[in-house]
């Protein structure tokens, strides 16, 4: 055929970085610790909640379109025992809707809520499904991008900079906090600005809050409990993170009626429903005590200090993150400025695989010298691969 066989909008992605690395990790045995998922499984009583669902026949056939009435019931019993004080409860039945994960969440979300040629501010660098979403609905990205501050070994929003974004033509914020790949977790008095912002321009405001369990500096706010955003956010969550569950792909959103329907009308034409027994296990999780919470953010937060303090003696300049999976590094003490070329180098030479952070911006040249690693791994592979990384400094 003459003319290309994959449509316009999406001739600019082909297969993910993450696809590449994985496989460069196995052909060269390297330890992975560039893609996000657990190596060790979560609960085993959650376990054996799905396949108690199994062997009782509950859900192997179609789940109910918004989802199992358990897991909604739970979803909204989680969001009223975390956030109520906040002032942000929902009702199961008309403001949640369960996804085959966060990322056919955000899918559906954009699918329905934009119109041809609609702007969408998104916090850069952003987790590459955000561009490919945009531009299947047929919008246009506005990166704000967040800024790498090496005196505080952190990356900081310019609230200037997202004010400025805003145009006649923009139609929502795309916002993610806890952050992937950054680590930041936006404060209170950002979270308000923001929410300011989007009441001023009569803006949308999708978050995606995976990370939300994952909270080691700081506090998690949802974007939802601030005055006058009920109306106009679209919440996601998920059991992947949370749980160590990434491959059961459940997650959901929570909104306001009006939003909820919008999205359902878009996710129903997409899986339609998914995870049916996984579902009431997950119910089941949303239900733990908070010492698996506590535990879970203990944990994490001892491994991420195993990660920086490892990479900061092989010779990385170290962005710690304040949550979520992931260690933002700068390579150029190093003596790299390129990241792909040094993440592609990187198996042969320690053994070990990350991520280049410049697939997460529009501008690649921005994150060209920053390398991703994720440390939601056991703290032997973890202190494994930072003996392996002190090859570099040598």
């Amino acid at each position: 055929m003459d003319r290309p066989l994959l449509n316009r909008r999406l001739a600019e992605f082909g297969t993910t970085i993450f696809a590449e690395m994985s496989a460069l990790a196995v052909r060269t045995n390297s330890l992975n610790l560039g893609q996000g998922f657990p190596d060790a499984d979560g609960p085993e009583e959650i376990r054996e909640a799905a396949v108690r669902a199994l062997r009782d026949g509950r859900g192997n056939q179609y789940p109910p379109g918004p989802g199992i009435p358990e897991l909604r019931t739970a979803v909204a019993a989680h969001q009223q025992r975390f956030y109520g004080h906040l002032g942000l409860t929902c009702d199961p039945d008309t403001e949640v809707l369960v996804t085959a994960g966060a990322t056919e969440a955000i899918a559906a979300s954009l699918l329905a809520l934009l119109e041809p040629g609609d702007e969408v501010i998104a916090l850069e660098p952003y987790y590459d499904s955000y561009a490919a979403c945009i531009a299947m609905a047929g919008g246009t990205r506005v990166p704000v991008t967040l800024r790498p501050d090496p005196e505080r070994g952190a990356y900081a929003l310019d609230l200037d900079e997202l004010r400025d974004a805003v145009t006649d033509r923009t139609r929502l914020i795309l916002l993610n906090t806890p952050h992937n790949p950054t680590g930041t977790v936006l404060s209170r008095d950002e979270l308000a600005e923001i929410a300011r912002i989007a009441r001023e321009r009569d803006l949308l405001v999708i978050t995606d809050e995976v990370y939300e369990h994952l909270v080691f500096e700081g506090e998690h706010l949802p974007l939802a409990s601030f005055p006058g955003m009920r109306e106009r956010t679209v919440t996601i969550g998920s059991a992947g993170k949370t749980f160590s569950f990434t491959g059961w792909k459940v997650g959901w959103i929570t909104a306001a009626p009006e939003l909820v329907a919008a999205v359902r009308s878009a996710k129903q034409f997409l899986t339609y429903v998914s995870a049916g027994p996984f579902q009431y296990a997950v119910a089941e999780a949303l239900a733990l005590p908070d010492s698996y919470f506590t535990a879970l953010r203990d944990d994490l937060r001892t491994k991420r200090d195993i990660l920086a303090r490892g990479l900061t003696d092989a010779g990385f300049l170290v962005y710690r993150p304040a949550g979520t999976y992931f260690i933002t590094t700068d390579i150029r003490p190093l003596g790299f400025d390129d990241g792909f070329a040094f993440c592609r180098a990187l198996p042969e030479r320690a053994g070990v695989v990350a991520i280049p952070n410049a697939v997460f911006y529009d501008h690649r040249e921005q994150g060209a010298p920053f390398v991703r690693f994720a440390f939601c791994k056991s703290a032997d592979v973890l202190q494994d691969a930072v003996g392996r990384l002190k090859t570099l400094a040598g």
